[in-house]
């Protein structure tokens, strides 16, 4: 953020009535102003609504953005569906990134913003229609104002790149309009939106507003930030999940120099996970981070296991199967429909196969970190590369207890996310560290709490283990007449809440195909006990069952000897809407046939059959998306190379296809990095990971050169990019491994991700 400057309320008032040159439109009502916004919406002069768009008399554009980005493109993308409607010349916008939006209501918060979360594909379908509101308004404005300027009906003018043109010719810049439209009176109906046969900016690519300054090291993340000489909190966290602290030396940690204080940090009993400190922990204030990190070294400190010590990765696995077989067992139900013990019966064959998915974790690029200005008695300000600046607020409110007037949530661009910054663990932790701290030298100073990477590995919010249990049942005719399937796993949402029955929800999607396109389905879910902090990934809850059933659906065309691509496309049958439970229904089969036959089609899938290298294909459905992935891979000693990526997409009408690409390319490089490579382990009662040495990403082989993307051209209404590109790919990986091994496959010492199969 480039600064704040507070407006009262009756400041504000004055201030607009007595200055001018400037256009500033925005959601909700002048009030949206007791927010501090950022210095490069301010400007000289305000007219009509909150800070989201200033058209400023030097001709640049101003956009402010709701939603927090951490790569995923939203500032981008947000800005640009302002920018389309107002008819802004591109090159002349600045984005601006908006820090939450909240005011005092009747004592409530009151978000002036709207929702502010970003990382789960929804930024644009939620702001689709709002922003466009913004943009046409003040596209109207000016409109308006060049009208009484040129003394002609504003019907007889248009506007484009920047200006407004009359039919004779005449033509007035936005800069020229901006002082005389911001007195117009604003209209007593929300002005009409542009045809989308007049976007010159939707579905036209362009760079991340980012990327400049990101490539050149000038863009400013939470650790950059220098407000008020901070000092910087390290802690040192108890490894065990409900472990407790054994021993510490806080006295050799006092004395190394530059460590000022040593806080004790406790979570709070009764809050939901995510929502406090992960874990006890000892943090050490220090000078710099040199000197925070050898303070907590000196710390020496040990921790015991819980009563209760946290199970190794092999005994939930092997707690799975005894589940599965278990009859007295009482899973969830999550789906049922027809009659599996009737089809099981009468089945002329049928096929099982269990799959095992590990423990994972986010490993963002930029660890969690944050940064805690905080004046007891009046105010607090908290800068957080978070993912839902309002699930920080109640964070911050609760421990604080301030109004909502006296907090500042200011939101940088993060270096990645996928979830994990939807936890604000780290944010209760730097607001424990600020309110606790008592030395007189640093009372009075900010904090900036960094984690080490052996922190973030440590005590992420994991995606949960699984273990899938899955059969086919198969009549004399040789169709797929039953489908069961079977998923133990640690649900997210335990430990809040939600009712036991409904724990499945963070696991599976009711709804999810092959749903509703098999007459007898049953779908149940059991629990699995663990105490490791767990969280959304990357698509959750999309990401693990579409693994195991894309990848049996290959096991069911090599049982029945037919190609997986026709069998897929069989089994979605003649085009139609089927119902859907979850985010973005219904699904459209054709469409997801479409995603399907453009994959097979870009790879070339007429060589499944003979081709020496192993082709493999999956598709799915994810928060409105369709989404094929077609891989190639060749063996290669004990391994995989992976020789091509195909990514096809159908997100409805697209707004940055750019932007669209990089999110589908960069979904699918870590898809199938993780497939390859990486699994949390726990053993001993505590995480084993603590780099990337024992964590490690996948280096250039064997991964694919590129991903080769394919975009549908639609019409229909947008949805989101962050996290689709993921579910689909490890299934068509592992369908190619299973294609080119064909019946070594149970020898071949597969990638974690890709299952050990039995």
């Amino acid at each position: 953020m480039s600064g704040e400057v507070r407006l009262s309320r009756r400041r504000f008032l004055k201030y607009a009535a007595g200055t001018a040159g400037a256009l500033v439109i925005g959601i909700g009502t002048a009030e949206a102003l007791d927010r501090p916004p950022p210095l490069g919406l301010l400007g000289d002069a305000w007219a009509q609504v909150g800070p989201y768009l200033r058209v400023a008399a030097d001709g640049r554009v101003y956009i402010g953005v709701r939603d927090p980005d951490n790569g995923e493109g939203t500032a981008t993308s947000l800005a640009r569906i302002i920018a389309e409607e107002l008819d802004a010349d591109w090159s002349q916008v600045i984005v601006e990134p908006l820090g939450l939006g909240v005011r005092s209501g009747n004592g409530e918060p009151d978000f002036i913003y709207g929702r502010q979360r970003s990382g789960d594909a929804t930024s644009i379908p939620a702001a689709w229609a709002d922003l466009r509101q913004a943009g046409a308004l003040g596209r109207w404005l000016l409109l308006q104002a060049a009208a009484r300027r040129l003394g002609l009906p504003a019907d007889q003018l248009r506007s484009e790149n920047g200006a407004v043109i009359a039919s004779d010719g005449r033509r007035l810049s936005y800069a020229d309009l901006a002082s005389a439209a911001a007195s117009v009176d604003a209209p007593s109906s929300p002005p009409p939106l542009k045809a989308a046969d007049q976007y010159r900016l939707i579905g036209q690519p362009a760079g991340d507003v980012d990327a400049r300054a990101a490539v050149t090291g000038q863009l400013r993340y939470t650790a950059d930030d220098t407000v008020g000489n901070a000092v910087v909190a390290v802690l040192a966290r108890c490894p065990y999940p409900g472990g407790t602290l054994d021993s510490a030396d806080r006295d050799a940690a006092k004395k190394v120099e530059g460590v000022y204080d040593i806080i004790d940090i406790t979570p709070e009993q009764g809050q939901a996970p995510g929502d406090t400190p992960q874990a006890p922990a000892i943090a050490v204030l220090a000078s710099d981070t040199w000197a925070a990190l050898s303070g907590r070294a000196a710390l020496k400190a040990k921790w015991k296991p819980g009563a209760t010590p946290e199970p190794n990765s092999y005994t939930l696995e092997q707690k799975a199967l005894e589940l599965f077989a278990d009859d007295a067992a009482t899973p969830s139900t999550v789906r049922s429909d027809g009659d599996i013990a009737a089809i099981r019966k009468k089945a002329a064959r049928t096929l099982e196969a269990t799959y095992f998915q590990p423990w994972v974790a986010h490993a963002t690029a930029e660890t969690p970190n944050c940064v805690v200005r905080l004046d007891p008695d009046t105010s607090i300000t908290v800068i957080a590369a978070t993912q839902s600046p309002r699930a920080a607020y109640a964070v911050v409110q609760r421990m604080t207890g301030f109004r909502p007037d006296q907090i500042d949530i200011q939101v940088p661009r993060g270096g990645g996310a996928f979830g994990r910054r939807l936890e604000q663990d780290y944010i209760a932790e730097a607001v424990a560290v600020a309110l606790a701290k008592k030395d007189d030298a640093i009372r009075n100073r900010p904090v900036r709490l960094l984690w080490t990477r052996d922190d973030d590995l440590a005590h992420d919010y994991y995606r949960p283990l699984a273990v899938h249990r899955l059969n086919a049942f198969i009549d004399r005719k040789k169709a797929l007449v039953g489908w069961q399937q079977r998923m133990a796993s640690p649900s997210v949402l335990a430990g809040g809440n939600t009712p036991d029955n409904r724990l499945w929800q963070s696991e599976l999607v009711a709804d999810a195909l092959p749903a509703g396109l098999v007459p007898n389905f049953r779908s149940d879910w059991y629990p699995l006990p663990s105490q490791l902090s767990r969280g959304e990934w990357r698509g959750s809850p999309n990401v693990t069952p579409t693994f195991a059933s894309e990848s049996f659906i290959d096991e069911i065309a090599n049982l029945l000897k037919v190609n997986p691509l026709d069998f897929r496309l069989g089994m979605l049958g003649e085009g139609r809407q089927l119902p859907y439970s979850g985010r973005g229904g219904p699904i459209d089969t054709a469409r997801l046939a479409n995603v399907l036959k453009l994959a097979a089609e870009k790879i070339d899938w007429s060589r499944w059959l003979r081709s020496e290298n192993g082709l493999g294909i999956a598709c799915s459905y994810v928060f409105g998306a369709y989404v094929a992935h077609a891989i190639e891979v060749a063996p290669s000693g004990e391994g995989i190379d992976i020789h091509r990526a195909v990514c096809v997409a159908d997100v409805g009408r697209v707004i940055n296809p750019l932007g669209l690409e990089a999110q589908l390319q960069g979904a699918t490089m870590d898809a199938l990095s993780t497939a390859l490579n990486l699994a949390i382990t726990v053993k001993d009662g505590r995480v084993q990971q603590t780099g990337f040495r024992d964590y490690p990403l996948a280096a250039t082989q064997p991964l694919p050169y590129e991903v080769e993307t394919v975009i549908v051209p639609s019409m229909a209404e947008p949805t989101g990019a962050s996290v689709i590109g993921v579910p689909s790919a490890a299934p068509a990986l592992a369908n190619a491994v299973f294609r080119a091994t064909a019946v070594r496959i149970r020898r071949l010492p597969l990638l974690r991700e890709l299952s050990r199969l039995r």
